[in-house]
């Protein structure tokens, strides 16, 4: 049976890609009875589209695949707590349940800054923070140290 650390580490792959690519280190995976449906990264800067985060293109990967926009069953874990614009859309989706690893406290929208899963949106997702939290903050800040040089 995987666990949400196995998951997560599927999620950081995917902010490896993205960190390889030139995009700020995010990753997502949606999860649904212990099986991925879908997993993405942020392709903001290469599709010059404010909607390229990781959350929004897996979750719309995973409606896509299953013929519904309700994830009412799923598990959707990321590396970077999610913005008010992405957590909007987990609520909207009705997922069951939010993993992440790093907070961010500039715009995390899931309990650091604001809380949007506590105001009546949709869904009332379990929220779980801190999984591999060292390891999402750590390759978020080597990508950007790297890009101050």
């Amino acid at each position: 049976m995987r666990t949400d650390c196995d998951f997560m580490r599927l999620a950081l792959l995917e902010a490896q890609k993205a960190a390889e690519a030139g995009e700020p280190p995010i990753g997502a995976v949606v999860v649904a009875n212990g099986e991925v449906v879908a997993m993405a990264h942020n392709t903001r800067e290469y599709t010059n589209d404010i909607t390229g985060h990781a959350e929004l293109i897996a979750v719309r990967e995973a409606a896509k695949k299953r013929g519904d926009w309700r994830l009412s069953d799923c598990t959707v874990y990321v590396t970077l707590e999610p913005c008010p614009m992405c957590a909007g859309a987990l609520l909207a989706s009705r997922v069951a349940r939010v993993v992440y690893g790093a907070k961010d406290p500039a715009a995390g929208a899931m309990g650091t800054v604001l809380n949007l899963p506590r105001f009546p949106l949709g869904a009332h997702p379990e929220v779980t923070v801190g999984v591999l939290e060292d390891e999402c903050r750590t390759i978020l800040q080597d990508f950007f140290k790297n890009c101050r040089k």
